[in-house]
């Protein structure tokens, strides 16, 4: 990547955010007239940072890639960043002052020994492991199913940010599926700010900005959120409704691959719903193993 590139991204994010800070958040008077941009304008947002508007201008327009880290600091300030947004600007301006992009290696897909096993022992919870950008590396049984129809996907190809974007059946499997995708996408950009060169956030991002409007119009608002615990709640087309709890880890020794697992409280209709899920991707997978097998042996005698 550029350093003009560099330059951009710092100065997109600036603008971004500018745009969803209003002026009431920050004690200023709206001011007479009708606003022509949403947010804080150039010239209130340097006000509030301490800094001259031509020098906020200039950063603003990627022309200015040096700014000191008080400056990044009042800037996070006045754009009441929470830490994961004021860490990401640090990261952005860091890499803008650098002359060059030192070269990203590959990451690894390998899941290590023994996570098959692990996955296996985490059942009827529905568990997989992901990629830093959200590949699919592994799953157990429910875990692979319990995005349905994504078992439907190539292996290279099963991605939750585009099954959340691309999958027809996404909508109707997530009911709060705006937050899933605000939330999938603040990932996404969070790594863009760590590992920008990257080739496989390229691939994926390059493939979503093109093919979901979705996408584009939530990548361009720059919001960054780290993964966190919590509930997802599904609408299965085998199983019905359930929510269950999830949890992620970080797996040692891995080029960020991450360990998600789902429960339940064993005495809930979630729970039951999940032990079915478990058991009807059991019984489909051994009925597709036995066709595999039947198709693929010899000729059976007539």
């Amino acid at each position: 990547m550029s350093p003009d590139q560099r330059g951009n991204d710092l100065a997109g994010f600036l603008r971004a955010r500018r745009t969803q800070v209003t002026p009431e958040q920050v004690g200023l008077p709206p001011g007479p007239g009708l606003r022509r941009t949403p947010g804080l304008r150039r010239e209130e947002l340097a006000t509030l940072a301490g800094v001259s508007i031509d020098y906020y201008t200039r950063l603003e327009r990627g022309k200015e890639t040096r700014p000191s880290p008080a400056v990044v600091d009042s800037l996070a300030r006045a754009l009441r960043l929470h830490e994961d947004e004021h860490g990401h600007l640090r990261n952005l301006a860091a890499r803008a002052a650098r002359s060059t992009a030192e070269p990203t290696p590959a990451p690894s897909r390998t899941v290590r020994p023994g996570i098959d096993l692990l996955l296996d022992n985490l059942r009827p919870g529905p568990a997989y492991v992901l990629s830093r950008t959200l590949d699919v590396l592994a799953a157990n049984p429910g875990g692979l199913r319990l995005y349905a129809g994504i078992e439907n996907w190539p292996v290279k190809q099963r991605n939750l940010a585009r099954y959340y974007f691309l999958h027809p059946g996404a909508r109707d499997l997530f009911p709060e599926w705006d937050t899933r995708v605000r939330g999938c996408v603040a990932r996404l950009r969070a790594l863009a700010g760590t590992d920008p060169d990257a080739p496989d956030l390229a691939r994926l991002v390059g493939e979503l900005l093109l093919k979901s409007p979705d996408f584009a119009r939530l990548w361009e608002r720059y919001d960054v959120r780290p993964h966190r615990p919590g509930t997802k709640h599904f609408h299965h087309p085998q199983v019905g409704d359930l929510t269950l709890g999830y949890q992620s880890m970080l797996l040692e020794g891995t080029s960020g691959h991450r360990l998600v697992a789902y429960y339940a409280d064993p005495t809930t209709p979630d729970h039951d719903a999940m032990v079915l899920l478990d058991m009807l991707s059991t019984s489909q997978a051994s009925r597709a193993d036995d066709h595999s097998a039947v198709k693929d042996g010899p000729d059976q005698p007539g």
